[in-house]
């Protein structure tokens, strides 16, 4: 039996960011080969979405990409997902935060963009993916963009430190 190494992306609904960097994430662990390695889901903050698919704008962009999501929202389970899962993958700042309240070692919880060296250069805006939810379509390519360039980057990290 393969040891899963979990991975969990964490915006604030579950519809918007978390969604797509979750959909991006897996594009990535299955073109390398190493889905079967990871456990891989996302949460928000709030249950405001729990049941609910992936916001229509979120789903259109990532399929003008190439990537599939097929995702149902949930909210965060303190009880569980610090153990099922090893790393804790926030949006911004906020969701930092709130895991970090929740009682997540601060060891396991890394901003998603962290992990694209060139994210403050391209985009300049620090290390937060923006919320496109109040957006314009051109807001949700953004943030696509975003999680997909910090995802090779987050993949590497993982699968080096799977042991």
């Amino acid at each position: 039996m393969i040891e899963r190494v979990g991975v969990l992306f964490v915006c604030t609904g579950n519809i918007c960011r978390s969604p797509l960097a979750e959909a991006a994430f897996i594009a990535r662990a299955r073109a390398a080969g190493a889905l079967d390695h990871l456990e891989i889901d996302s949460c928000g903050t709030g249950g405001w979405h729990a049941g609910e698919p992936a916001d229509a704008r979120s789903i259109a962009v990532a399929r003008r990409a190439g990537i599939p999501i097929d995702h149902v929202a949930r909210e965060f389970d303190a009880a569980a997902d610090p153990v099922r899962f090893r790393w804790h993958i926030p949006m911004d700042r906020s969701h930092e935060r709130f895991l970090l309240r929740a009682g997540v070692p601060s060891d396991r919880v890394i901003l998603m963009r962290h992990f694209d060296p060139a994210s403050r250069d391209l985009f300049g805006d620090g290390l937060d993916v923006p919320d496109p939810y109040y957006g314009t379509p051109a807001d949700f390519e953004r943030v696509l963009r975003m999680v997909d360039a910090a995802a090779e980057g987050l993949l590497r990290f993982v699968l080096e430190r799977r042991a």
